[in-house]
């Protein structure tokens, strides 16, 4: 046939009866809710798979005669009319407010800016960790009923999907997204009119609409520049989710940045906490200190009014992961704002300078315009501190300002929804507003064995229900052999799940070491070709466009499931999103997790798994350093010590891979096959009940955004209104106080006016004469500390204990100030004691700010 094809789409009128869909369609409460998903689902299993399990464009293409029929069908409008019950409830009192215990004011506010939010593949915005972190932040805050309020863009691609030919080659696709199918809305003014923003780039101006996005309580505020009024060249900036070169990704940071904070204004919204989730949108420093000095206020004062209450969360130690643009291209895009800004063009770069680097670093904007930062893990905040000490360059990186939140999951989203009723059973009605206690847990051990197995062994099939049918589409699309395709999927039965299946799903960075499972292929082949001791490896991941390494590990992966010896028993499957992952993290019953260390940041993917009953094989890094528990009576998995530093990168990747292959050989295999008369592992069961007792409260979301609420957002709340009352004096006074202390501070000394006594008996007392050069500082300036502790302890390292030293009246010679010290030890033996000197400010956030201090 010839002639041109027009497209025509019929959508249904909703029946009445039936009008709460729509209402449920419009809220990603739908993307945790399993009740409201199963309606859909209800209504067509082939549609909602089709339509990627999006409410919204499942009613657009919804059969009319199958919802007239449905409308009169009561156990139907039986279940709809439940849904929309709890929906409601939800809605009128969140479930987990009473965890924080903070008390927020009215016009309290936390404003949330990310470049990414995974909430569910039915808003296909987000690339991986980063942003389903951000969606978990998002839900457990609704959960939370916390003021808050989502920041980001609208990329019309988002994130590219993955097919991989018969070579193992990746290949991206980019779909654009209809935004009529999606859960988004545009915000429209009094007359109707949709909302736009502008912002000023080099020789132009470009307009964002305004889109809202909502999350139970919470709002998402998307920008998008798709729009006739803009080039198509500003199009395009939110085209692609991290697409384009370096002019297209700072445009991104802009439109975010500055974009998303006029987008607040413009909406009427005036954020008390200002958290930037990673670096991507510091700029929004530049544009609320624009905002003060246009006001009138000096730009050192605006400096500090900003930072007072701004959060900034980096995660990854990765140097790839920072975002940094040239002098040049800092220049272009904002040599107009340095006048606006009260600064020259210096200062300007000096808020984006890392020492012995040229570039605008984007992390270091967010850590000089921030007065609240951490890492993600206990590990990552130490490495933080490390990497960032060039900020404060006169405290050890133990004191410093970094801290740590360890991420956390939203467990209504990744917990399989076949554990709910056998947790209320054993745990307690009511058992999810419980989750944080670590008591709550105690039932797991109550489940009957036969029935926790069970529920293992119904998950791991569907899962390889799953992954079988991806296996068999991406073996049709490259036209292999049905004999070939029994042959791969000999140990990927569903109905017959009775096999270790150990599986490894993520982005696939070099870092992450995908293929060091396959170091060794000797040793592995003994390993899993065991008679009666069958193992399937599953594979999935997506790696950048851009990142030719990471697309090696996945063809080499490739080859080596080709090879006779791991044919069937490694699979490598393609397309991964949410809900592959959802069903991976639930089935499997190892996670693996080998990266270098200390490069994981955090990692949650193995934290949805053991909250599944999975166990994890890991590298002892990021959470993992926190959650193993070797247990009394059952660990909850197992740990991959890291090599010695020494190492070089291959010593190190042998190394590891031996203790992960006689882990494997001496504990997981044995473990899992170690079966009873029921068929099953008691011992394995018992350590699967652990990994859910042990993980669940400790690393999920409610914990880790209550953790936020006390650490930073109530503070900064504190600290931004101190800082902005009364014409912003305390900022002015601070800002003034900062200057002259940096000016004097490198004429600071110290020396001591006494002789150091060397032994002394129990009880006995210690005398200390210091007198200080202060350069023309008050002695109110500054704090004089003795810190005592045992032989090898480093300063905020163990035990330290912190004396303060007493400003005596008076003056030494030359204008010193004299300090003192009468001191009795409360421990015998050997002790060691230093004596240091900071500035100090009673309305200073972090006592160590400043970066200075000076030893004697």
């Amino acid at each position: 046939m010839t002639g041109t094809v027009f497209s025509l789409e019929v959508n249904p009128k909703i029946p009445e009866r039936l009008a709460q869909l729509e209402d449920l369609a419009n809220n990603l409460w739908y993307s945790w809710d399993r009740p409201t998903q199963g309606l859909f689902a209800s209504l067509s299993h082939p549609l909602w798979s089709a339509t990627n399990h999006n409410p919204k464009a499942f009613l657009k293409r919804a059969d009319q005669k199958t919802l007239e029929a449905t409308a009169e069908n009561p156990v139907f409008i039986g279940a709809l009319n439940r849904v929309a019950a709890a929906f409601e409830s939800y809605h009128e009192s969140p479930n987990m407010a009473h965890v924080h215990g903070h008390k927020f004011k009215d016009d309290d506010l936390i404003a949330y800016f990310c470049a990414e939010f995974g909430f569910h593949e039915s808003l296909p915005i987000y690339s991986g960790g980063l942003g389903i972190l951000a969606g978990d932040h998002c839900k457990g805050a609704s959960d939370m009923g916390l003021p808050f309020i989502g920041v980001g863009l609208l990329y019309r691609q988002g994130y590219f999907q993955q097919t991989l030919d018969a070579n193992g080659q990746q290949h991206a696709i980019y779909n654009d997204s209809n935004f009529d199918d999606l859960p988004i809305s545009p915000i429209l003014d009094e007359a109707g009119n949709a909302v736009m923003i502008s912002v000023d780039f080099p020789s132009r101006n470009v307009v964002a609409k305004l889109w809202e996005v909502k999350v139970g309580h919470v709002r998402l505020i998307l920008l998008d520049t798709w729009l006739p009024e803009n080039s198509d060249r500003d199009r395009e900036i939110t085209h692609r989710l991290y697409g384009g070169d370096k002019h297209t990704r700072i445009e991104q940071e802009v439109l975010l940045g500055v974009g998303g904070t006029r987008a607040l204004a413009t909406l009427g919204l005036k954020p008390t906490v200002w958290h930037v989730n990673e670096g991507h949108a510091a700029f929004l420093i530049l544009e609320r200190i624009r905002n003060l000095v246009a006001g009138g206020l000096p730009y050192a004062a605006a400096l500090e009014a900003v930072a007072s209450n701004v959060v900034f969360t980096t995660h990854t130690p990765v140097p790839a992961g920072h975002d940094h643009f040239s002098g040049d291209i800092i220049g272009s895009y904002f040599a107009n704002w340095c006048h606006e800004l009260g600064m020259s063009r210096e200062q300007l770069m000096a808020l984006g300078a890392e020492p012995g680097k040229s570039d605008f670093n984007m992390t270091s904007l967010a850590l000089h315009g921030s007065r609240h930062h951490n890492g993600v893990s206990r590990i990552h905040g130490g490495v933080s501190a490390d990497i960032c000490r060039y900020l404060w360059p006169q405290i050890n990186p133990a004191e410093n300002p970094m801290d740590y939140i360890t991420n956390g999951v939203h467990l209504p989203t990744f917990l399989a929804p076949e554990w709910s009723e056998t947790f209320e059973r054993y745990l307690g009605i009511g058992w999810q507003e419980r989750q944080t206690e670590l008591s709550n847990w105690d039932g797991i051990q109550l489940i009957p064995d036969a029935t926790f197995w069970s529920i293992r062994q119904q998950l791991k099939s569907k899962m390889l229900k799953l992954v079988s049918e991806r296996i068999r589409e991406q073996h049709r699309r490259n036209q292999g052999s049905p004999a070939h395709l029994d042959r791969m999927l000999k140990f990927a039965n569903p109905d017959n799940p009775n096999i270790l299946t150990i599986g490894f799903a993520r982005r696939f960075a070099t870092y992450k070491r995908a293929a060091l499972l396959f170091q060794d292929l000797k040793w592995l082949r003994e390993i899993i070709t065991q008679a009666g001791r069958p193992v399937l490896f599953l594979f999935a991941g997506k790696a950048h466009p851009a990142d030719q390494p990471g697309q090696e590990i996945i063809r080499r992966i490739a080859q080596i499931s080709k090879m006779p010896e791991f044919e069937g028993r490694v699979l490598l499957v393609e397309g991964y999103d949410l809900h592959l992952a959802r069903s991976l993290v639930a089935g499997v019953d190892v996670w693996l997790n080998n990266p270098i260390y200390p490069l994981e940041a955090s990692g949650t993917s193995g934290m949805k798994a053991a909250m599944n009953g999975a166990l994890n094989l890991s590298v002892l890094d990021g959470w993992w350093g926190e959650g193993y528990d070797a247990g009394g009576d059952a660990a909850n998995g197992w740990a991959i010590k890291p090599a010695p530093g020494h190492l070089d990168d291959q010593q190190r990747d042998s190394e590891e891979a031996r203790s992960m292959y006689e882990l494997l050989q001496d504990h997981v295999l044995p473990t899992y096959y170690r079966t009873g008369p029921m068929g099953y592992s008691p011992e394995w069961v018992a350590m699967s009940k652990a990994s859910i007792a042990t993980i669940s409260p400790r690393f999920n979301v409610v914990r880790m955004v209550s953790e936020y609420v006390k650490k930073f957002y109530a503070p900064a709340i504190e600290q931004g209104r101190r800082y902005s009352k009364d014409n912003f004096i305390t900022a002015r006074a601070v800002a003034d106080w900062k200057t002259k202390v940096r000016a004097a501070w490198s004429g600071v000394r110290m020396h001591r006016r006494d002789t150091p006594e060397l032994r002394l008996k129990f009880g006995g007392t210690i005398s200390m004469k210091i007198a200080v050069q202060l350069n023309g500082l008050s002695p109110e300036d500054v704090t004089v500390e003795a810190l005592f502790g045992r032989p090898g302890h480093k300063a905020g390292i163990g035990r330290i204990r912190h004396y303060p030293l007493n400003c005596c009246e008076g003056s030494g010679d030359n204008g010193e100030s004299m300090y003192s010290l009468e001191l009795t030890p409360e421990l015998c033996g050997k002790l060691e004691y230093r004596i240091r000197i900071f500035p100090t400010h009673p309305s200073l956030v972090h006592k160590f700010e400043t970066g200075l201090m000076v030893w004697l």
